[in-house]
């Protein structure tokens, strides 16, 4: 059986399903506290709260503190999470042959890759964190598919919106200057289309970071990079990394150019018995997998959202197929 890591971006990122987890799953939470240890002495470079102490100590924040607390810490928070869960998912017999991320979530793809170490890994989270609090914009979630996304943007006849994110053939993000989205919004719900504003406080896959993307990619040049253990598809490059890829340069690419999800999803889905496991807090690329192949929905699993996930030795897995109300139609 093959096994594939889904690494999502930063619009699906659930504080609570992560302490709860922890709370109930000990290979999460080792695999938490693990992370977090290394982590933290990064944390203290941005200044930022370690969050080992907080996120697992008695008083643990809400998700509204944790968006509140210095610049950076949710990201970080993040990076820690996806990463942790792909590390708990390993110690469980689930390592990964193949990894899938998705903007944000390359960097913690590539650091369960071997790519960068924790606490560089960390640092790239921090310092991306940095840059995006330049990108002054906002994000609409759009419950229709490529075309459609297109025919409306043309339509708002408002200037600087780029797509930003195609997630499956029926959802897609746009990306732009705040009166903008609001344009396009108002006019996708007057045209029937749900349309959502991410709780994300700037704007990324958008051609006019140039200069961001730039100062990005200089700034974590010193974060060393190894080769990879195993394959890690990028959503934006379109492909998996190859030995001779700028990966520095390919993390910076996430701030200029649009994630498309169907096609690498299409790439790591190499056999009927491909298990897609979302290293993340929520479910949006399990989803994304299940409405793209819907051959694969039975094998595609969000473990932190789904309570009922065995966490439990290989040995006693048995992982449940998708309910017939959780496959695309």
């Amino acid at each position: 059986m093959s096994i594939v890591h889904l690494f999502p971006g930063q619009g699906d990122f659930s504080l609570s399903a992560l302490l709860r987890a922890a709370r109930t799953h000990r290979p999460v939470r080792d695999a938490l506290a693990g992370v977090l240890r290394q982590a933290d002495g990064v944390a203290a470079e941005f200044g930022i709260r370690p969050l080992g102490p907080w996120l697992l100590g008695s008083s643990p924040p809400s998700g509204r503190e944790l968006a509140a607390a210095a610049p950076g810490t949710p990201q970080l928070a993040l990076f820690c999470s996806s990463l942790a869960v792909s590390r708990a998912l390993g110690a469980v017999g689930l390592a990964p042959g193949r990894a899938l991320g998705v903007s944000f979530g390359e960097i913690a793809a590539l650091t369960a890759a071997g790519v960068f170490d924790v606490a560089g890994g960390a640092r790239i989270a921090c310092l991306l964190a940095r840059s995006l609090a330049r990108c002054d914009g906002s994000m609409l979630l759009l419950q229709t598919g490529e075309e459609q996304t297109l025919v409306l943007m043309r339509a708002a006849c408002a200037r600087g919106l780029a797509l930003a994110c195609v997630n499956d053939p029926g959802e897609t993000v746009v990306s732009g200057a705040s009166p903008a989205v609001a344009a396009l919004e108002r006019l996708a719900r007057r045209r029937g289309v749900t349309a959502t504003r991410l709780r994300l406080p700037f704007l990324s896959h958008h051609p006019s970071l140039t200069d961001e993307a730039h100062c990005f990619a200089a700034s974590i040049r010193r974060v060393p990079a190894a080769p990879a253990r195993f394959p890690v598809h990028s959503a934006v490059l379109g492909r998996a990394y190859g030995k001779e890829d700028d990966v520095h340069r390919g993390l910076a690419d996430c701030l200029v150019r649009p994630a498309r999800v169907p096609e690498v999803l299409r790439q790591v889905w190499t056999s009927p018995v491909t298990l897609l496991l979302e290293a993340g807090t929520g479910q949006a690329l399990t989803r994304s997998a299940r409405s793209t192949l819907p051959a694969a929905a039975a094998m595609a699993h969000a473990p932190l959202a789904d309570p009922g996930f065995p966490w439990r030795h290989p040995g006693h897995l048995r992982l449940r197929a998708a309910s017939p109300a959780e496959v695309p139609r």
